[in-house]
């Protein structure tokens, strides 16, 4: 029998121990031992009237009262400002109770996600976990559950912190690189009208700091911010931004460049975007200048580009597609 089984202790009673016990976490005296002890116990209480036991669904009446405390206590917000104090089994418990009460729901509400848009500082401590190695993979697995809610990806996006991410993405440790850019990914790709009015009203500022990971040193983060540039400008909900970015000379440059990267990877990634300039039936006279400047070279790297790309019929349809387009550029008169 677990120490708290719910006919031990009440939701307001778990909620109290916890409380008090992070309390004594955050003293870091010589209690901490037995304070840590107590911490996970009522985690582990806290868990089992969520998500129910092997054989019993968790009763909604008590999974409300709890939620209810959590709220009301702000224990909520101490359980992540204070992640960092709670051991490894902890902090694996901490993200399971926060995804869970997250996703709760009473008809169409979703009480926790109102809670959260009334403290968004939340949301702030989690993406700043991304600084903090020891939770930082914790953090983001939070972090992408609230981003699945659009009131939540929402306030990231529109604040002056979402920018900290173009910062996270590059950081030394490959796993939590990798996580934020993941979370990166989510917020630009989840909620399609939402990224669109976001992007559009902030161009300037986010493709200032994008074309810096287009250049990245970091191979990963090069490749997964070109192919992710390329999924965002092929997606109808941002024909506005897409027109954008191709009537920029300088982003046609780059890619020409990436399209000469030593990695072929790189290269196949960079093609992808490339295509959208010279299929495009509207380019600028800058665009038109470029490609008709270039025209021999273009051809003739195009027509034995990736030749070993044998068995990739939209591929090599693709690329006959762009030579013809290139080819058929004409001067306009002045």
């Amino acid at each position: 029998m677990p120490l708290f089984s719910k006919s031990h202790k009440n939701p307001a009673e778990i909620v109290k121990i916890l409380k008090d016990n992070m309390a004594i976490l955050e003293k870091q005296d010589k209690k901490t031992d037995k304070a840590s002890e107590e911490v996970s116990k009522s985690l582990q209480a806290m868990k089992e009237i969520l998500c129910g036991t092997n054989d019993k669904e968790p009763p909604t009446e008590i999974v409300a009262q709890l939620a209810q405390e959590l709220y009301k206590s702000g224990l909520l917000v101490t359980l992540i400002a204070d992640l960092q104090l709670i051991d490894f089994e902890g902090k694996k418990d901490v993200t399971q109770i926060f995804n869970n009460i997250l996703r709760r729901q009473i008809g169409t509400r979703s009480p926790t996600v109102e809670y959260i848009s009334a403290h968004p500082h939340i949301l702030f401590m989690l993406l700043k976990g991304y600084e903090a190695p020891q939770i930082a993979l914790r953090c983001g697995i939070m972090l992408r559950e609230c981003v699945r809610h659009e009131p939540l990806a929402k306030i990231i996006l529109f604040s002056n912190q979402f920018r900290d991410f173009f910062k996270y993405v590059e950081l030394s440790t490959f796993d939590i690189a990798s996580d934020a850019f993941a979370t990166f990914k989510d917020l630009l790709t989840r909620h399609k009208v939402l990224v669109a009015d976001f992007l559009e009203q902030n161009y300037d500022t986010i493709f200032e700091d994008y074309e810096k990971l287009l250049q990245s040193e970091n191979y990963v983060t090069k490749r997964q911010s070109l192919k992710l540039l390329g999924e965002l400008i092929l997606d109808r909900h941002n024909f506005a931004i897409m027109t954008k970015y191709i009537s920029k000379p300088e982003n046609l440059k780059l890619m020409m460049n990436l399209l000469r990267d030593k990695s072929p990877n790189i290269q196949f990634e960079a093609f992808h975007v490339f295509k959208v300039f010279v299929a495009s039936p509207h380019k600028t006279q800058p665009i038109v200048e470029i490609l008709l400047k270039n025209q021999p070279k273009l051809i003739e790297f195009l027509s034995s580009f990736q030749k070993d790309r044998t068995d990739d019929e939209q591929f090599a349809d693709e690329k006959n597609y762009l030579i013809k387009q290139i080819r058929d550029l004409k001067k306009t008169a002045p």
